[in-house]
């Protein structure tokens, strides 16, 4: 994508994901694979692309909580659960929650819990609400190989012409804490 700016890669990005295709948009530490987790076809490009199993599941990314809810099974968490994690959010923290009937399988796999982030990152974020649903997000690096911190990293690995919004990522050095939005433990450091 030589002579490609941010608002023309951005722009194209979002065409991608409206038809169905998988891009990489940075995150909070790296950058992000990602596509619409409603469209199954997208998810297996996903999924293929990344040579990740299905059944491990998959991490949604949104702009706001309102976007999350209809992946959440709600009546399953307290308050005081909702509370904590909203607390969190906007940023860097993943949770792991009981998921509703609506969220595919394709994303939670084996689970019947999802594993979801209202990301602090602007570019993300406005990917979300551009697309009025949250995103697909798992790192961008094919199996065996470093995360992408640059989206020159992403194009090194995925090809000069992957759609990919050129933007710097937050910055962060390590990847999302993620938690048990139930109990509150620790899965994963971030």
């Amino acid at each position: 994508m030589p002579n490609i700016n941010y608002q023309d890669s951005f722009s194209r990005c979002l065409v991608a994901l409206n038809e169905g295709n998988v891009i990489a948009y940075p995150t909070e530490a790296v950058f992000g694979l990602g596509c619409d987790p409603d469209n199954q076809q997208a998810v297996e490009k996903l999924l293929l692309l990344k040579q990740r199993p299905v059944e491990k599941g998959l991490i949604l990314i949104a702009a706001s909580y309102e976007q999350l809810l209809p992946y959440i099974a709600t009546n399953k968490i307290s308050a005081e659960q909702t509370e904590r994690m909203l607390k969190h959010w906007p940023g860097p923290v993943t949770f792991v929650v009981p998921a509703s009937t609506y969220a595919p399988k394709w994303i939670t796999g084996k689970f019947d819990s999802i594993a979801v982030r209202v990301t602090d990152h602007p570019v993300a974020r406005l990917l979300c609400e551009s697309l009025g649903k949250p995103l697909v997000s798992t790192s961008a690096n094919l199996s065996g190989q470093p995360p992408a911190r640059v989206w020159g990293d992403v194009m090194t690995q995925f090809g000069d012409d992957f759609s990919v919004v050129m933007a710097p990522t937050g910055g962060r050095e390590n990847p999302s804490e993620i938690r048990d939005a139930l109990t509150g433990e620790r899965i994963r450091e971030g």
